[in-house]
């Protein structure tokens, strides 16, 4: 079926836009539409007809995209823009894919057939082999049905929502009917704090409690993501079906659509008509070089001729010389006066030529290049000859007024007028200076860039609105440092500059800073649409018409873009008369400029031009973009190969690599939202799409579900890319674009169920109707709702678009689509009638879960409520039954009776369970069932916990106030009413909770199974509930103190477990202090100390802290009368905390030290502390006496505190006990690290850690408490454990605290020698000091030469060695010591440096005769012990060379004399050794070889010192000494001077702070511009 033109939704709206984006002139509009011909035919089941028919009035539009005589853009683009062609089973074939293109294009494309066609880009998949959608039951997992829709490589489409759901894992878990499900972590009435629900349920602001009953289920519910609960049905739940996704991939979005402009492109770029020109004589045009498009087109040519065209492509003249000494060559600028009745052009050459279009074969006026020599002599103003004409223009609506710049940095303003007749131009130079060269007429130009090169130049043109800006000629000129802005009326001068900041623009690329572009945006008149509250209801909007815009001009260097607003400013100047000098007052006009905006591209900008008044063209060198002022972004950028376009430098006459591919400015035109581009190979224009020439380029090719979604898209504003045509307001656009969203999905739904794509012989429906299984009516109804979601309107949706889908007998793939949405909660409301069938496919696929989730997410008014009830209780889907019983019958008491029915049932088989054990011994195992009945009866808790807090249950959001308010007197009135009862209350049954079938009922029922059933969980909901403020009017039949008693009634009966009374005592235990004017001053004492005693009796240590935590609550109101016996209960019960609280308050400093000691709970590392305290309190109480029965309780418990810390304890003992430190010592027995453990007890005694990582110790002072014995046995033990650090020791500690013949004789006992020596210095004796060190290597010597006699597995000289380290590092550090002193004289310093050297020379010399060299061959033994040696002589001769190097540091002394020295040395040595002079000689050997490396080093570093840093300083001082002069005395920027004399009504000037760049820039610091760096200056 087609829309008629009257019909079409879219053709106002798309006429308005296109005049909009394309103002043309009326010749322009009649030349464009003169061209189309051809009718377009009606075909049934052709959705691209009924589409053209759809958007008829928008084809209007198309047509003035260009499509010229000679097939503009039609010939190639034919194939990409085809129809939707189905080929389906039910498609007809006779027709051919070219007969229907050309039924749609029209007869003119013919001559396309010599093209290949391409594979159709909207065909259908081929039809499915099984599981046709039909209204027969489906399968138990049609996932795989609709799996065959869809391609195997697509994913999942953007027209298909996702949903929120996701699976559930199954838990299969032996379910315990002992204990319930709630965790103690999470219960109000344990001891630790319950968690809170991360995340928020949807639209809940009050805090999660549903939360809280995660363990009472093993399998959360998975239907919602609110849901907390699930039902056991839900365990094998998985998601939605996968939706349609469409068979044609989503090609990228087109932005801009190009047409060849043919017919000029084969006149201007065909060789065979220059061969045809050179065989025949004719004309030759030449190729193009430059282009101008304002009005017509106008191409420049390489042999100095201007081909002129209409839009057309009709070739209306060419421009050209006939002189022939007139040496012109290329046409390098060309601009259109501004009625398209002159054009002007420049050349290579320097010559500008105008011509009049009416005689284009003679220009009417020439400018001849001049030369230095006459510009020398003052006779005449110009370019240079050879010279290259890069921009030329006119000014304003004139004729003659000519300017231009060639590439040596000139700019000239040409008058071309005539006076009497005859030509009498002026030419006056507007920027730039001519180059000083030695001779007056060189060959030729340089072409080395100058720093004023002109990059571009435009003058102002006139807009289509008159502005006060037109009268003053203006013109910009861009140069690779600044913006120049002249004007020629009333008088040439410089408005203004924009100075370019230092590296502004520049990329990586080197020739960006010689890169820039400019383009002027004239006047118009301004349109606003405004819209009152009152029309905007009527929808009627005013326009109000502005004042003209100011013009806009914007530039770039490099990569940056600047934007400014050019304006008129009138000030008022007095000026004086001469004749009378008196003083008149002038209006004056000046011109000035506001910065609007500035941008930085990824890439150099290398062409600018307006697009619109808004947008603007961006050709960078890789791509082609629009900048969009108003959102200040780029709003569509396509890749773009800039070296496509013909550069200004191909036709030069310079070298390759002179040339400059970058300047293709002159390239790149604009004309009224056109876009004309001069390619190497053809010319092509070009149209921005907008909004719904996108939408229908996807309708002309078949992707009408992409239309409907880009459509859609856009009414949400969610669409990429530009908004060009559509209203800013978003009332106005969302009308515009609401309407033709839904004729596109109506025209959408007419093609897909049109009569000839549904009647089809190879598959039928029961009704005989064939069927399209494709992916098309999947992705129809998902676009369809995402747009109905859209708009807020769903009539569409479920009238018209369903009852197609169910007249065709597929009505399932309109259900199993709109699922997904319901799920998401993107639509609640859904008809009933679609509603029964969609319960009812649920209900025939057996799928259960899916069947829960959908009512859950639905409008409960939209649901058959028996149809739902039924299967809810059918399929256990009781969170569903509960959303139906209370969100659609408003009846909150029901879900409880369900419920209690299945608690009911879990009760009886407990029973059964009990009996069949008694009578078989076998456990009776729990079935399916029974599972899913048990999981199921916990719901009721956190369902309780909600409705009575306000809140719906599972979501959590809150309820209408009065709705709220019956929910909880309905509940609170049945759950505590005394016996049992009917519900409903008009034809209900009796709700029994007996066990037995005909049991007798207890009092309060109801209350009684669910505290029976699981007390915690019971209470913890009671706990929620109480913190409602329902409770709090006392006057009602249910309040917080009749809960308590009927809770305590129950429990009074004697049938509960101690488990449960034990529950019950704590939660009223909790809630009297949170409720006093409620509870505590009701109840009575008796009862609070029944619960307090029972707090406390309770023999299960698992629920301790728990009864402890609510002890302590009930105390912190309730007091007690025998509080001893209270006391007893508590330390029987562990309530330590309890009692530490107690004892404390009574001062009861013993029994509190004791709590702290058998308290469990209390760390190791807590107790220190705590007993610290306790002692500090007692001893400050009691005169700073800590009490004997305190320090009795602390020696008993030394051993504990041991075990927690040794050093934490010896801290703590010192510091109250000091007296206990011999007890402790005595404690440390019977150990094999008893003796450790007290080394490290005195250690810290002592003060030393040994535990920094620098290896330092803690300037700690020692304790006071230690006695001889005490240290006797640390330095004892230091000897044997740490002997290393006995020497650190010893400077730590005053002398006065040691027996120093004590500490020497133990630390000569244990072998530490090298403390021994130290010591001896320390006490005033440095020779015999050394004395005794020369006896201990004497000694260890011997040690040494006993142990190379020994088998090699038992040598063992590792202690040896080091003691022998040890003492040379001692005595050398006592000879560098008084060495180093000033009073040498009762210190024979060479005595004493002899002294060491022949020790250890000495030593040396023993160990290496005790082995000399084997003469034969040795055995394993002896090569072994061999080598022990001469590790063993490696050691002892780097301790010979490491004294002799500390020797040598400190030979500066006069005391010492180191050849005298060496020369004792040698002679001293035994002469009989046969080694008398080798070891000297090893030893000075490894001295020079080490002083040698030091020097090589120190070279190295010196040179890279005076490399590196010198330079660099002697670099910056010179600079900072030479510093930055001014070039000028001027401000850079406001152009006021730097210092001026004083005035009454001036500032001074010269006292602002004054900034110089590096290159000599001077400005005032307030005119700093804000991108200059910092760098800079």
């Amino acid at each position: 079926m087609a829309l008629t033109e009257s019909s079409n939704p879219w053709s106002n709206a798309e006429e308005n836009l296109s005049n909009d984006a394309n103002p043309l002139s009326e010749q322009e509009e009649a030349d464009l539409h003169a061209q189309q011909d051809g009718t377009d035919e009606t075909h049934l089941g052709d959705y691209s007809t009924h589409m053209e028919e759809l958007f008829d009035g928008d084809a209007e539009s198309d047509d003035e995209e260009f499509v010229y005589e000679q097939g503009i853009g039609l010939e190639e683009d034919a194939d990409d823009e085809e129809g939707f062609v189905y080929e389906g089973v039910d498609a007809d074939k006779s027709i051919g894919y070219k007969a229907q293109l050309r039924d749609v294009l029209g007869q003119d494309h013919e001559d396309s057939e010599s093209e290949p066609s391409q594979e159709e880009k909207a065909s259908i998949s081929d039809k499915l082999e099984s599981s046709q959608y039909q209204d027969e039951p489906l399968p138990q997992h049609p996932e795989g049905v609709f799996l065959q829709h869809s391609p195997a490589t697509s994913s999942r489409s953007v027209l298909t929502p996702d949903s929120n759901v996701s699976s559930p894992d199954s838990r299969a878990t032996d379910f315990k009917l002992a204990k319930p499900f709630l965790h103690p972590t999470v219960s109000r009435l344990r001891s630790y704090t319950p968690l809170s629900s991360k995340a928020g349920s949807n639209g809940s602001s009050v805090a999660s409690h549903s939360q809280v009953f995660i363990g009472a289920s093993p399998s959360p519910s998975h239907f919602s993501s609110m849901s907390r609960m699930s039902s056991m049905s839900n365990l094998n739940s998985q998601s939605s079906e996968k939706q349609f996704e469409p068979s044609q991939s989503i090609e990228e979005r087109q932005v801009f659509k190009w047409t060849d402009l043919q017919s000029l492109s084969r006149t201007m770029y065909s060789k065979a008509s220059q061969k045809a020109s050179n065989l025949l004589g004719t004309t030759l045009l030449g190729l193009p070089t430059s282009i101008a498009c304002n009005g017509l087109i106008c191409v420049g040519t390489t042999e100095g001729k201007v081909a002129v065209y209409d839009f057309n492509q009709s070739l209306l003249c060419v421009c050209e010389c006939n002189a022939a000494d007139t040496p012109l060559g290329p046409v390098t600028a060309v601009a259109l006066s501004h009625d398209h009745t002159c054009v002007a052009a420049g050349h290579v050459s320097g010559y500008i030529q105008l011509y009049n279009l009416k005689q284009p074969h003679n220009p009417v006026r020439t400018v001849a290049p001049t030369t230095l020599a006459a510009v020398a002599s003052g006779r005449k103003e110009g370019h240079i000859r050879g010279s290259k004409i890069v921009s030329i223009g006119f000014i304003a609506g004139r004729h003659t007024a000519l300017v231009s710049a060639d590439d040596q940095g000139l700019a000239f303003y040409h008058s071309l007028g005539k006076i009497l007749f005859v030509e009498a131009p002026d030419i006056l130079r507007i920027l730039g200076r001519y180059p000083d060269l030695p001779h007056p007429e060189p060959p030729s130009i340089s072409s080395k860039r100058l720093r004023n090169t002109i990059l571009a130049m435009a003058p102002l043109p006139l807009g289509t609105s008159p502005h006060a800006t037109d009268s003053y000629n203006v013109v910009a000129l861009l140069t690779p440092t600044k913006l120049v802005v002249v004007g020629l009326k009333p008088s040439p001068r410089t408005w203004f500059k924009c100075p370019r900041s230092f590296e502004e623009g520049v990329s990586p690329n080197s020739k960006s800073k010689w890169i820039g572009a400019l383009a002027w945006f004239p006047s118009f008149l301004q349109t606003t649409t405004s819209t009152n509250a009152e029309d905007g209801r009527n929808g009627k909007y005013t326009v109000h018409a502005d004042m003209p815009s100011a013009p806009m001009l914007v530039y770039s260097w490099g990569n940056s873009l600047h934007l400014v607003q050019v304006s008129e400013t009138r000030i008022k100047q007095k000026v004086r008369n001469a004749k009378t000098g008196k003083q008149n007052e002038v209006e004056i006009g000046t011109i000035t400029y506001k910065a609007v905006m500035q941008w930085t591209a990824e890439d150099d900008i290398l062409a600018l031009q307006w697009l619109n008044h808004n947008q603007i063209i961006v050709v960078c060198r890789s791509s082609l973009g629009v900048y969009d002022i108003e959102l200040a972004r780029l709003v569509e950028k396509v890749p773009f190969d800039s070296l496509s376009l013909i550069s200004q430098t191909a036709y030069s006459s310079s070298t390759s690599e002179d040339k400059d591919n970058n300047v293709v400015a002159h390239s790149v035109r604009t004309y009224k939202g056109r876009i004309f581009l001069l390619k190497q190979n053809r010319m092509v224009a070009g149209t921005l799409l907008t909004w719904a020439d996108l939408i229908l380029a996807l309708v002309q090719r078949g992707d009408f579900l992409q239309a409907i979604d880009l459509a859609r898209s856009y009414y949400v504003d969610e669409a990429p890319g530009n908004r060009n045509g559509l209203p800013k307001d978003p009332v106005q656009r969302k009308e515009i674009i609401g309407d033709k969203l839904k004729s596109l999905m109506d025209a959408s739904s007419q093609y897909v169920f049109s009569e000839d794509r549904m009647t089809d012989d190879t598959h039928t429906t029961p009704d005989n109707r064939g069927v399209d299984r494709t992916a098309l009516f999947e992705g129809l109804v998902a676009v369809c709702c995402k747009a109905s979601i859209a708009l807020d309107d769903f009539e569409y949706l479920f009238e018209d678009l369903y009852q197609k889908y169910d007249d065709s007998g597929i009505s399932s793939i309109y259900l199993w689509q709109l699922e997904p949405f319901v799920l998401d909660n993107d639509i609640r409301s859904v008809p009933p009638r679609i509603t029964q069938r969609l319960v009812a496919l649920y209900e025939e696929g057996s799928r259960s879960e899916q069947l829960e989730r959908i009512i859950w997410h639905m409008d409960p008014s939209c649901l058959d409520l028996n149809q739902t009830i039924r299967l809810c209780q059918q399929y256990h889907l009781y969170d569903a039954l509960v959303y139906i019983y209370t969100r659609a019958m408003r009846d909150y008491v029901a879900p409880i009776v369900e419920f209690l029915g299945l608690i009911r049932k879990v009760q009886q088989f407990k029973k059964a369970k009990r009996d069949y054990l008694r009578r078989t011994g076998v456990i009776l195992e729990v079935d399916s069932t029974m599972e899913s009945t048990i999981i199921n009866s916990y719901k009721i808790y956190p369902y309780l916990a909600n409705v009575l807090s306000g809140l719906a249950y599972p979501s959590e959001e809150p309820l209408v106030e009065d709705e709220a308010l019956e929910a909880k007197k309905d509940v609170y009135e049945f759950l505590f009413f005394g016996r049992s009862r009917i519900w409903p209350r008009e034809g209900g049954k009796l709700v029994l909770t007996s066990e037995e079938d005909g049991g007798l009922e207890p009092t309060y029922p109801y209350a009684r199974l669910l505290l029976l059933f699981d007390s915690e969980s019971f209470l913890h909901s009671l706990d929620i509930a109480f913190e409602d403020t329902y409770l709090n009017d006392e006057s009602q039949a249910i309040n917080r103190l009749i809960i308590v008693r009927i809770i305590l009634e129950i429990m009074s009966s004697g049938h509960v477990p101690q488990e449960d009374v034990t529950m019950i005592n704590i939660f009223i235990a909790r809630n009297v202090p949170k409720y006093p004017q409620f509870l505590f001053d009701q109840i009575a004492p008796s009862m609070l100390h029944k619960v307090l005693v029972g707090l406390a009796e309770d023999p299960d240590t698992k629920t301790r802290e728990d009864r402890q935590l609510a002890a302590e609550y009930l105390l912190s109101v309730y007091n007690p009368h025998d509080s001893e016996t209270i006391m007893g209960l508590f330390e029987k019960a562990g309530f330590f905390r309890i009692l530490r609280s107690w004892h404390h308050h009574e001062r009861k400093w013993a029994k509190l030290l004791s709590t702290y000691i058998v308290d469990p709970d209390v760390s190791s590392l807590e107790l220190l502390g705590q007993i610290e305290e306790v002692l500090q309190t007692a001893s400050r109480l009691n005169r700073h006496v800590i009490p004997d029965e305190l320090v009795t309780i602390v020696a008993d418990s030394i051993p504990r505190l041991i075990n927690a810390s040794i050093s934490g304890t010896a801290h703590l003992l010192d510091k109250m006990v000091p007296q206990l430190h011999l007890a402790v010592m005595n404690l440390f027995t019977g150990s094999s690290y008893a003796d450790h453990d007290r080394y490290e007890y005195l250690r810290t005694l002592v003060g030393i850690s040994l535990d920094n990582e620098d290896g330092t110790t803690i300037d700690i002072k020692p304790s006071e408490n230690l006695t001889d014995d005490l240290w006797e046995q640390f330095f004892l033990l230091q000897c044997r454990f740490s002997p290393e650090d006995v020497i650190k020791t010893l400077r730590h500690l005053p002398k006065e605290k040691l027996r120093l013949d004590k500490v020497m004789e133990t630390c000569e006992s244990q072998q530490v020698y090298d403390a021994v020596i130290w010591t001896t210095d320390w006490l005033g004796d440095p020779q015999g000091a050394l004395s005794k060190g020369n006896d201990f290597q004497k000694r260890l010597t011997q040690d040494l030469l006993s142990a190379f006699k020994k088998t090699s597995d038992e040598i063992n000289i590792d202690r040896e060695l080091r003691s022998l380290q040890g003492i040379a590092q001692t005595s050398r550090e006592i000879c560098i010591e008084h060495s180093k002193t000033k009073s040498t004289a009762d210190v024979p310093l060479e005595d004493m440096w002899f002294e060491l050297l022949s020790s250890e020379i000495r030593t040396v010399q023993f160990v290496a005769s005790s082995h000399p060299e084997p003469v034969d061959a040795a055995t394993t033994d002896d090569s072994t012990t061999r080598h022990v040696v001469e590790s063993v002589l490696g050691s002892l001769r780097h301790l010979v060379q490491t004294t002799f190097t500390d020797l040598v540091s400190i030979t500066s002394t006069s005391a010492i004399s180191f050849p005298r020295l060496f020369k004792r040395l040698v002679n001293a040595a035994p002469s009989a050794s046969s080694s008398q002079y080798t070891e000297f000689r090893m030893i000075l050997t490894g001295m020079l070889e080490s002083y040698r490396s030091d020097e090589d080093l120190l070279h190295i570093l010196k040179h890279l010192i005076n490399r590196d840093l010198f330079e660099s300083i002697a670099s910056v001082t010179r600079e900072r000494a030479h510093g930055w002069s001014a070039t000028q005395g001027t401000c850079r920027y406001c152009r006021k001077p730097l210092a001026s004399p004083l005035t009454v009504d001036t500032v001074d000037s010269s006292l602002q702070p004054i900034i110089i760049s590096r290159t000599g820039l001077v400005f005032h610091q307030r005119c700093k511009p804000l991108v200059t760096q910092s760098s800079d200056i």
